[in-house]
């Protein structure tokens, strides 16, 4: 038996479709798994042991057709469920005279559309992302073994001792300062707010383009904050979280990196909400009915401007950002510490 995956991108949400990865071949221990994705995220499962085979796409989705047909999958799991994604399973299909079994899940792009558009919240379900896969699939008998997110870092990737400075040694908070919008991100002055508050030395984790912002906050205390960001690669990052004692980030890759590896998170959310499905999972918790107790989501929800996309924008379209200026620096602090004291 041959299977296929499909998720191009982003971090975060390949590593939502960990869960059902893992239970695919628990299922099927024997078959030939093969997963689709962007050049551009090849780090992220690289390691993954439940995946036998890799196809990467990066300008011609074409030359990755003719790549997939000769195959002949029995199974074929799209899990982005866009433009892209359904040419190609469109093509499977012909190639294979419709005899591949085809699966997709529930985007709630029309549940999304009334949150964005008229602010109504309550269409959308109390579940994760992870959990509409796995209804998607219920017909094959694939359950969510509970056991949450996976992300396995190469041992290349491990960090060594003196690859931080020796004061974090003893534990360290990391703060995902980075996102792929910048109406997910917090504005520096808000985090040097919140970093100067720390009961614990920092490291700051984000891309190259994080780089700037991350050096004005450093530079509020060199010994406590140590700057990470575009030093290292994307799994030796990950090993960074694997080794903090604590999580703070943004709707972003490596919110979902902490949870996969069980770390204490308080997430600080912007213009996007938790509610579109992809707040921390750790195995079986939701936002309202059986939360995590090692997850805090932080956003402004009196605002009527929220969520103001399902995305995110490159500035703020009411121009105040009350989303993010207005977030209680004092209250993520106060649960930064009974968080780090229940650990």
């Amino acid at each position: 038996m041959r299977i296929l995956i499909i998720r191009y991108s982003s971090i975060g949400d390949i590593l939502l479709t960990t869960p059902l990865i893992r239970t695919i071949r628990k299922k099927y221990p024997h078959a030939e798994i093969h997963f689709l994705t962007k050049l551009g995220m090849k780090e992220v499962l690289s390691s993954n042991p439940y995946i036998d085979v890799f196809h990467y796409y990066e300008n011609d989705l074409q030359k990755v057709v003719l790549e997939l047909v000769p195959l002949r999958f029995d199974l074929v799991f799209d899990l982005h469920k866009n433009f892209r994604s359904r040419y190609v399973t469109a093509l499977l299909k012909q190639a294979f005279n419709s005899q591949v079994q085809l699966f997709r899940f529930s985007k709630i792009n029309i549940r999304k559309w009334l949150a964005v558009q008229l602010k109504y919240r309550r269409a959308l379900p109390d579940k994760s992302i992870v959990d509409r896969y796995f209804e998607a699939v219920q017909t094959l008998e694939i359950r969510n073994d509970g056991e949450g997110l996976d992300c396995f870092i190469p041992s290349d990737c491990e960090i060594q001792k003196d690859d931080l400075p020796l004061g974090h040694v003893m534990g360290f908070i990391a703060c995902g300062i980075g996102g792929q919008h910048e109406t997910k991100k917090m504005p520096v002055e808000k985090w040097r707010e919140l970093i100067s508050q720390l009961p614990l030395p920092v490291v700051l984790l984000g891309g190259p383009e994080d780089t700037p912002m991350a050096e004005k906050l450093a530079a509020i205390d060199p010994v406590k904050i140590y700057n990470a960001c575009g030093k290292f690669r994307l799994m030796e990052s990950a090993d960074i979280v694997r080794r903090s004692r604590l999580v703070i980030t943004h709707d972003t890759g490596v919110m979902h990196m902490a949870a996969a590896f069980k770390k204490p998170i308080v997430s600080i959310w912007g213009n996007t909400i938790p509610a579109f499905g992809m707040f921390p999972y750790y195995g079986q918790n939701n936002i309202h009915q059986h939360p995590s107790p090692l997850s805090i989501m932080h956003e402004v929800k009196e605002l009527s401007c929220r969520p103001c996309s399902k995305i995110g924008f490159k500035s703020c379209p009411k121009k105040h950002f009350r989303c993010m200026q207005d977030q209680n620096i004092d209250l993520i602090v106060r649960d930064v510490n009974a968080l780090l004291q229940k650990k």
